[in-house]
């Protein structure tokens, strides 16, 4: 990449401001996946083994009441963190202030601090989600130089990213951000092909404009999930209760007919008549979808269809489930386009579009598997749709 990088800097003695990104899932107060904070580490060692004095921060979760902060703290990660790292994590449990100077100041070579939830600031006025000028000036005056390595937030422009990079003399990337963009850009750049790209998820209004440019760049889309019922809707097929997005029919009509033999979708699916995990499930021709069914998951045909494509190619994107994977009732498509991203690891590139993809993945146990998972998934989804990422833009130019 012709940004900056980590590499490119001397850190030692340095207060290193770091962008994480550890909006992990917590459930009952728990981390529940933790798999950011572990793609962070190689960033974070790097700092301080060699001398720099490490200031961390992130968002967690949303901030609109006060009852949301209590939930949102990152005093949980930054303990997880520290088992990861395996040293003390100084946890400040604030965004600004005396404290945290005086902490930041008290820091020594090789330590790691991590102040509170960036999102605490949008309490009053959404100043980091607006990237309030003020909060982006104080917070860079904190540091020395700013190391961006949240991939998931880089589609945003914050205070905690655009705006640290506009008041401070350097912004590099870290590993993470280097390796997201090195991958998804050598995907859409050289990639090797076969190309398949998988799209699935809920919505075909998030996908349009990765369809548009994958159109332009894959060799076969492979659409399916709740999103593949719109198209079944504009190819004039019956679809009961399905999930639908009545104002995107023109747009899949419109996609349907542009893509021509580049777009395929499956022949059958696993329906069910209600959106339960113990409700009884059906195999139907997406050509015969009662009208008081509605679709829960790929159908066997399906998945043997996809499988057979995805066994030829040399890469892959995968974005967003093929069912409700959630109910293992209707998990089937899902795990099975998994298997079959692990079954050619040794011969393709597999890339996991971060989101619901890659819970999947790692609640199938097949994450090792696959060559890439984003911590991102609607920046991945920017990044393949040819936008220009702010959290990218701001970093430093070689």
């Amino acid at each position: 990449m012709a940004k900056k990088t980590i590499r490119d800097i001397d850190v030692k003695g340095k207060k290193v401001l770091v962008r994480v990104d550890f909006n992990v899932p917590i459930q009952d107060g728990e981390i529940t996946d933790d798999n950011r904070i572990i793609q962070a580490l190689p960033t974070i060692r790097h700092i301080i083994e060699n001398g720099g004095r490490a200031i961390l921060f992130s968002h967690l979760g949303r901030i609109k009441t006060e009852a949301d902060l209590a939930k949102n703290s990152l005093d949980q990660v930054a303990k997880r963190l520290s088992e990861h790292i395996k040293q003390p994590v100084i946890f400040i449990s604030e965004t600004r202030g005396k404290a945290l100077e005086e902490a930041v100041n008290k820091l020594q070579d090789g330590q790691i601090l991590m102040f509170e939830n960036t999102r605490f600031e949008d309490l009053d006025g959404k100043k980091e989600s607006k990237n309030d000028p003020e909060l982006g000036a104080y917070w860079a005056s904190l540091g020395d130089v700013f190391v961006n390595d949240a991939f998931g937030t880089a589609h945003r422009e914050h205070a905690s990213n655009v705006g640290i990079a506009n008041h401070i003399k350097e912004t590099v990337a870290g590993f993470l951000i280097e390796k997201e963009i090195n991958i998804l850009g050598g995907a859409l750049e050289h990639p090797k092909r076969p190309f398949i790209a998988i799209l699935g998820g809920a919505k075909v209004s998030d996908k349009i404009g990765v369809i548009r440019n994958l159109l332009e760049i894959a060799d076969q889309i492979l659409v399916s999930g709740g999103m593949a019922y719109t198209f079944f809707k504009a190819k004039g097929y019956e679809i009961g209760t399905s999930l639908l997005e009545a104002d995107k029919l023109p747009l899949a009509q419109e996609l349907l007919t542009i893509g021509k033999d580049k777009i395929v979708m499956g022949p059958d699916l696993v329906t069910s008549k209600a959106f339960a995990p113990d409700a009884e499930k059906f195999i139907r021709p997406v050509t015969a979808i009662p009208v008081d069914e509605m679709g829960m998951d790929a159908g066997p045909e399906t998945i043997e269809k996809f499988t057979q494509i995805i066994i030829d190619a040399k890469t892959v994107f995968w974005n967003g489930p093929v069912g409700v994977f959630e109910f293992p009732k209707f998990a089937e498509g899902t795990r099975s386009i998994a298997e079959a991203l692990a079954n050619i690891k040794e011969s393709a590139t597999t890339i996991i579009g971060g989101g619901d993809s890659a819970a999947a993945v790692i609640q199938f146990g097949l994450a090792d598997q696959m060559t890439h998972i984003s911590t991102g998934g609607g920046a991945s989804l920017e990044y393949l749709e040819g936008k220009k990422l702010p959290g990218i833009e701001c970093i430093t130019e070689k």
